[in-house]
């Protein structure tokens, strides 16, 4: 007899299990072409079910080919076998093997983190956020529960482009504006829009990482171009780059912002070649000068296609981004977010639409702004106090993360930190090729004020005691 048995503690039906052995057995070389299986009456009897459990098993497997039902029994199909996967497992295509895996995580909350791009949860204000995600399910017509236009909420991207206006200068209307899963997705639909593979990309160096690792991974070749204390080194970007990412309002790790001979640099290299600089203006709303950070897409909207997130500001989880792109090329990006995922959730949408347009967005970026700029202050304190000797403040105005340098490598400083539980990152965790930049990056939107000051010294100790090996 064959080796069948139920389990009554399963979810699935007596005939979904005897169904599921059974082609186990095929699959596996248990069951060879031509062997017979038990008659139905027989099977029922030695499982003590009802024949008709036994007959719907059997009939599913003939009608997918894997037996022949005959007057004198069942038996398996001849070269059923032949259906069983090849021996040569399912394998990504080269390149995704060279791509570095993601960032490592904390298994658990560390006792201090200073990760760089973590807003303080705390802060988000949940209660609103749940009520307004309550307000959009229950008053949206049958008709809104439908996929929506791929560009986005007509009421978001009309509020994003008003909000652009009034805090960033950037002329913008609804038309101009498309929503995304954050911008990480902005900068690769722009990507899919203008690269071909073989195409190259220039990126700063150092630079965040996921954009680059994301050129790479459609075919294209990024390029790191130096930066310095005025940002992107415009006369190193290769002559043949038809994309130039840059973070120029708070470049991304060192913090500074690019100077207006810079940007007056980068936009004519970009006519002249014909290039489209993609502008991620992360952070932006986080500044602590009055001086502005004017944006490249406020002095020139025809090769800069400008890109935004909510992320950093209310909470990671809500991928909520967006872009305002050169008129020619936002046909494309619609085709292109279309075909990517359809649209960003509409839910999520409608109730940031409400949060802009009444007021509420504004309210929580005064909360925070007041509360970044305390741990900012503190944090620069501490560490000119008690790392002046070793490490070398970057001047930065904006953001959620201070940068140091340092003359020696940091990386086994980060090691003993995090298992000592403080979370940081190297700076050259964000160079190319990978730690040919020493210093450290500290963020302060997850660790509460209290904790800079305990935190830092916990890893001066640290430091000190390497120092003493």
């Amino acid at each position: 007899m064959l080796e069948i048995s139920l389990d009554h503690e399963d979810s699935l039906s007596p005939p979904r299990q005897i169904y599921r052995q059974i082609r186990l057995a095929i699959m596996a070389g248990g069951l060879c072409d031509g062997d017979a299986l038990p008659s139905v009456a027989e099977l029922a009897r030695h499982l003590d079910v009802a024949e008709g459990a036994v007959g719907a098993a059997y009939g599913w497997m003939s009608a997918e080919g894997f037996v022949e039902l005959h007057q004198g029994g069942p038996r398996i199909r001849v070269g059923v076998r032949e259906t069983r996967p090849p021996g040569r497992p399912a394998a990504p295509i080269e390149l995704w093997a060279d791509l570095p895996k993601p960032p490592a995580r904390p298994g658990a909350a560390p006792e201090y983190d200073f990760r760089t791009g973590i807003p303080d949860r705390h802060l988000f204000p949940t209660e609103t956020w749940r009520h307004l995600l309550a307000e959009q399910l229950a008053a949206m017509p049958s008709q809104s529960l439908v996929y929506e236009d791929p560009r986005g909420n007509a009421d978001l991207r009309t509020e994003i482009a008003a909000h652009l206006r009034r805090v960033r200068d950037v002329r913008a209307t609804a038309a101009d504006v498309l929503v995304t899963n954050g911008s990480q997705q902005a900068v690769h639909l722009a990507a899919r829009v203008l690269l071909r593979p073989g195409d190259r990309v220039a990126v700063e160096n150092p630079g965040y990482p996921p954009p680059r690792q994301m050129f790479a991974s459609l075919g294209a070749e990024p390029v790191g171009v130096r930066v310095d204390a005025e940002g992107v080194v415009v006369a190193e970007i290769p002559d043949d780059c038809r994309l130039v990412y840059v973070t120029p309002s708070h470049q991304f790790p060192l913090g500074t912002p690019m100077s207006l001979r810079r940007k007056l640099d980068l936009l004519a290299w970009a006519r002249r070649r014909g290039a489209v600089i993609v502008e991620d203006d992360y952070d932006s709303e986080l500044t602590f000068t009055d001086r502005p950070l004017e944006p490249l897409r406020a002095m020139a909207a025809d090769h800069v296609l400008y890109v935004g997130s909510f992320s950093k500001v209310l909470l990671p989880m809500l991928r909520l981004g967006h872009m305002v792109a050169p008129a020619a090329l936002r046909p494309a990006l619609a085709k292109a977010k279309y075909l990517t995922d359809v649209g960003t959730p509409s839910v999520e949408q409608a109730a940031l639409a409400r949060f802009l347009a009444g007021g509420g967005f504004a309210d929580h970026l005064r909360t925070v702004h007041g509360e970044y700029g305390a741990r900012r202050e503190v944090l620069i304190d501490v560490l000119a106090r008690d790392f002046g000797d070793v490490l070398t403040l970057v001047p930065a105005e904006a953001g959620l993360h201070v940068t140091v340098r340092a003359e020696r490598d940091m990386w086994p400083l980060v090691l003993a930190a995090r298992r000592a539980g403080i979370w940081l990152y190297s700076l050259g965790d964000f160079t190319d090729p990978p730690n040919s930049a020493h210093g450290l990056l500290f963020g302060y939107g997850a660790v509460p004020v209290d904790a800079i000051e305990p935190g830092l010294r916990k890893l001066r100790e640290i430091h000190d005691r390497k120092g003493r090996k």
